[in-house]
């Protein structure tokens, strides 16, 4: 690591991922891919969700505000990985580098309480089936969207300050984008404190929201095994599927780095698993609600006749 004075640093360096000269051209672009596929994907549901009323419900709601945020949290990191493996080693101004960590931990916890949410809209439907509606009117949709919103960039201000305040010795970042341990390791001063300050927050954000979802889901799991038919099981497990498996990705991933134990993992790992909830999750989102969702097939065959009656007659 480079040493630098213990005062305000004007900028850091990225070290992102170390690949060979032959792999690099093609890591670069399979990474290019993969973000533009994920912008594509997640602005494809938004669009069809607003634009067929066969999807205006409150769960294809949640799900376009789910894809609207993932726009976001895939294009605050992806652009410094694609920098660092075209070019290696980056460099990134310190008020850029501590705007891409509170934004960064905003969607981040923004996305545990839209999770959260979004099993608690399953958790109505399924065990409130005659009061759903009312329950869940538009005007509590967009309460409850614009709460996450909110409490997910109130939440991450505390780490996001408290680091950007440190002393550093350090400027070079072990990491494609910066994030809370790769920084408080080029710290002059013992971070202790702060990783304690930063481990209660999110444990609270993300644990608090965990507990919840498994604490609705099984309610629903109760009510679901109380129906008589087993295909009123499977259609009611059916609904669920596509949240569990996007809930079991994100915080898999995001516990295996922000809960685990640092030190008891090899160099580099952390960087490997964060391309998972920062990269992967959202590429793999629009796939895991459209794939086999009898109701998205036919909202786009409703939607691509219209585009078709249009331009016949145009």
């Amino acid at each position: 690591m480079d040493h630098i004075n213990h005062t305000w640093t004007q900028s850091f360096t990225l070290a992102g991922f170390t690949t060979t000269g032959n792999l690099q051209p093609l890591v670069f672009f399979g990474a290019l891919c993969i973000y533009l596929l994920t912008l594509a994907g997640n602005l494809f549901i938004i669009l069809l969700v607003h634009a067929d009323s066969g999807l205006s419900t409150p769960m294809y709601f949640f799900i376009s505000v789910l894809s609207f945020l993932e726009l976001w949290y895939v294009s605050t990191t992806v652009p410094t990985l694609l920098q660092t493996l075209l070019h290696g080693c980056s460099q990134i101004s310190s008020v850029m580098c501590f705007f891409q960590l509170y934004v960064f931990h905003s969607l981040g916890m923004t996305e545990c309480y839209l999770l959260g949410v979004m099993a608690l809209d399953r958790y109505l439907a399924i065990c409130c089936p005659l009061r759903y509606h009312a329950l869940m009117s538009r005007q509590v949709q967009l309460w409850l969207a614009g709460a996450t919103w909110l409490a997910g960039f109130s939440a991450a201000l505390v780490p996001a300050s408290l680091t950007a305040t440190l002393p550093f010795c350090f400027k070079e970042v072990a990491h494609y984008f910066c994030d809370l341990a790769p920084l408080m390791q080029l710290a002059c001063v013992d971070t202790g404190w702060h990783a304690q300050v930063h481990g209660a927050v999110i444990g609270v954000a993300t644990g608090c929201n965990f507990v919840l979802i498994l604490g609705l889901y099984a309610g629903i799991l109760k009510a679901v095994l109380k129906l008589p038919s087993a295909a009123s099981r499977a259609k009611a497990f059916s609904t669920c599927s596509s949240h569990v498996t996007v809930v079991t990705l994100f915080y898999a991933s995001a516990f295996t780095v922000y809960v685990g134990s640092p030190g008891s993992r090899q160099e580099g790992i952390d960087k490997l698993i964060a391309l998972v909830y920062a990269l992967f999750t959202p590429f793999l989102n629009p796939i895991i609600y459209t794939l086999r969702n009898k109701e998205v097939k036919e909202a786009v065959k409703r939607v691509t006749d219209k585009i078709r009656n249009l331009l016949r007659k145009s």
